[in-house]
């Protein structure tokens, strides 16, 4: 007997950039359709303009709940929220229609996947600016999801290769993010939720190493005290739990040494200290995973790129290997 496909719920994300484009090129793939099921929320004249545009051959069957879907290659089973008017829509540019439209399909994906309907979500990219001129008080997608699905643990964690890289803070201002790294106990806070989840992603003891702030980790203070004063103790705290884990180890050589294999992950201490480490390995196949959640979610790891939105130039690799992690990890994700 094979194994159960899960049924993913794949949101197509502002309606004016390129997710739909994304989204319908990944399902062209027979892979998908032999590993899961897919079932895409969002609109079916937005799929219909983008399927003149790119040639494709891709049917769409419209479905109220998932369990009309026929999940059949070729095929596209489709939920459509009706909320958008095509005829109205201009791609590659900001609008407060397509900012709400985006936010009601992953509140629908959300809401599909806490009843057990699907499996796991899959994302594609949201644009601040229009979530802002609707009026959605969210920045981006896992502030939204924590809120919908009531989480205060939730973890970002990226996966590109054999690298995972977890973020003790995102969307902060640097110099935030930066005052921040001198409460320990903030720190050992992340280090606790980042090694919660890997455990159970890995399925054994890994071994997660923590990113330095300053340069050269501080050079014992002489560039900076932070590791001195909270991160390290923080790491002291977590061994003494237990936990395999180690650092603060400088951030110029820390992802290196994670990529030849001796960490199983690192905690980035803030936004680009980890995205650029993870987009230097390869931009396209970075994955996001949003971890602490009741519910499983993935995601492409990059914008709505309004410059090339609508003109057949999108590359559908971070959506495909989005699929792939939504599929590799649906049949074993619990809360953590």
């Amino acid at each position: 007997m094979g194994k159960k496909r899960p049924i993913l719920g794949i949101t197509i994300g502002d309606p004016a950039g390129i997710g739909p484009e994304i989204t319908l090129k990944a399902l062209q793939e027979k892979e998908f359709y032999d590993a899961a099921k897919p079932i895409v929320i969002g609109s079916i004249p937005v799929l219909e303009r983008m399927k003149e545009r790119t040639g494709s051959w891709l049917q769409f069957h419209r479905v109220r709940h998932a369990a009309e879907g026929v999940y059949t290659y070729g095929t596209v089973d489709v939920l459509d929220l009706d909320n958008i008017q095509i005829d109205g829509l201009r791609m590659g540019e900001v609008q407060a229609t397509c900012g709400q439209a985006a936010y009601e399909y992953i509140r629908k994906a959300t809401e599909l996947a806490l009843k057990g309907e699907i499996d796991a979500v899959v994302t594609a990219p949201i644009n601040k600016e229009a979530l802002k001129a609707a009026g959605v008080p969210y920045i981006g997608h896992t502030e939204m999801l924590a809120d919908l699905t009531n989480a205060k643990q939730e973890m970002t964690m990226f996966s590109v290769e054999n690298v995972k890289i977890f973020f003790l803070t995102r969307h902060l201002p640097l110099m935030e993010a930066c005052r921040r790294m001198r409460d320990s106990d903030f720190v050992l806070n992340g280090i606790r939720r980042s090694y919660a989840s890997l455990c159970q992603l890995t399925g054994g003891t890994p071994k997660l190493a923590v990113a330095g702030l300053n340069p050269h980790s501080g050079e014992g203070g002489l560039l900076g005290t932070e590791e001195m004063d909270a991160i390290h103790p923080a790491v002291k705290r977590a061994q003494a739990e237990g936990k395999d884990v180690i650092g603060p180890i400088p951030a110029d050589s820390v992802f290196h040494f994670a990529r030849k294999g001796q960490y199983d992950a690192v905690l980035s201490l803030y936004h680009d200290q980890g995205h650029i480490a993870a987009k230097m390995i390869d931009f396209e196949k970075t994955v996001s995973i949003t971890l602490g959640l009741p519910i499983l979610r993935t995601s492409v790891d990059h914008g709505t790129a309004f410059d090339i939105a609508g003109h057949n130039l999108a590359s559908p690799v971070s959506m495909m290997e989005a699929i792939r992690a939504a599929v590799a990890y649906a049949d074993r994700y619990q809360t953590v």
